[in-house]
């Protein structure tokens, strides 16, 4: 879904406004859609599944305010917002579904078979969902339960879907479905993620709790990226790069994930893909006891050259 003018999408709130709001940057700063868009013509939306569902035209209508918000600032002077004023959300807070592709690298294949966290080998697209109540935006808080002894980091791709999708086949052009990406941080929690496999089951728990999705900081969309396969993804924590790996190296690409969920699920605009951790998380490591997260950790998971989220680690309340 090439919307063919680069934008960088988001949702936050400010001090002043709790509710959330949807913006597009405009150089450093950030222009409200919706304020924007009363100033020439009829408002759009003020949620980011509202505008997605809106589908290109309103995209174009975006696209167009943020050019002349470059050209003409004085005119959109309420509508922008310095950076430092916001309070990143997710960029999509609510979405109908967020399926997390799991067992998509061979490198974190081995890792995990190596320490009784799978039991299969997969010949097809697995996943998981992550919870809404578990997302939370770029430069969170996210405290660190008293019971998680060994909190992991895994860097995610995160496909953003822009237009509804049934039945697609790995013949079509899943990218057409797609409006951009972002990153998904899928903090897991390895010694309930190791009972839960134990047990059969598949990953609620471990990768639920609150403040285990940090997502963000945006959504860059698909015409800055020139592929979506050959991006650096890569973790630092404490400002110590803990691994930098290529999308290239993904077993299954957007084509068959979609071709896999669409067949009999109907993937409405503003859900989203996750597609699965690189090897070079911490339960991987000779010396993994030492490269859990703990509270003072800052964990940085970029698209290298692109965007970054960042989540601090804090002691339990002391979240968000």
């Amino acid at each position: 879904m090439i919307v063919r003018f680069p934008m960088r999408l988001l949702t936050y709130t400010t001090a002043t406004n709790p509710a959330a709001r949807i913006g597009v940057r405009v150089g450093h700063r950030v222009l409200d859609i919706e304020a924007a868009s009363r100033v020439d013509g009829e408002p759009l939306p003020a949620t980011m599944k509202g505008l997605l569902r809106e589908g290109r035209g309103a995209l174009s209508r975006v696209q167009a305010l943020a050019k002349a918000a470059q050209s003409n600032a004085g005119r959109f002077s309420a509508a922008m917002l310095e950076e430092r004023a916001i309070r990143f959300l997710p960029p999509v807070p609510d979405p109908d579904k967020f399926l997390c592709v799991g067992k998509n690298y061979r490198a974190h294949l081995e890792e995990l078979k190596r320490h009784d966290l799978i039991k299969e080998m997969p010949q097809e697209v697995t996943g998981f969902v992550k919870l809404n109540s578990a997302l939370v935006g770029h430069n969170a808080k996210v405290a660190k339960p008293e019971p998680v002894a060994h909190l992991d980091y895994e860097p995610e791709l995160v496909f953003v879907i822009g237009r509804r999708a049934l039945g697609v086949t790995k013949d079509d052009d899943a990218m057409d479905y797609v409006v951009g990406v972002t990153i998904l941080n899928d903090l897991t929690d390895r010694d309930m993620q190791k009972r839960e496999v134990a047990s059969g089951s598949r990953f609620w728990t471990s990768k639920n709790a609150p403040g285990f999705g940090p997502l963000g900081p945006e959504i860059v969309t698909l015409d800055e990226i020139a592929d979506p396969y050959d991006l650096w993804m890569t973790c630092a924590v404490n400002g110590e790069q803990r691994m930098r790996v290529n999308t290239r190296e993904q077993i299954w690409k957007m084509n068959d994930i979609l071709g896999h969920f669409s067949r009999t699920i109907p993937i409405e605009p503003g859900d989203m893909f996750s597609t699965g951790a690189p090897g070079g998380v911490a339960v991987g490591k000779p010396n993994a006891a030492e490269l859990f997260l703990k509270p003072g950790d800052v964990v940085e998971c970029s698209i290298e050259g692109v965007a970054t989220l960042r989540t601090y680690i804090v002691s339990p309340g002391a979240g968000h």
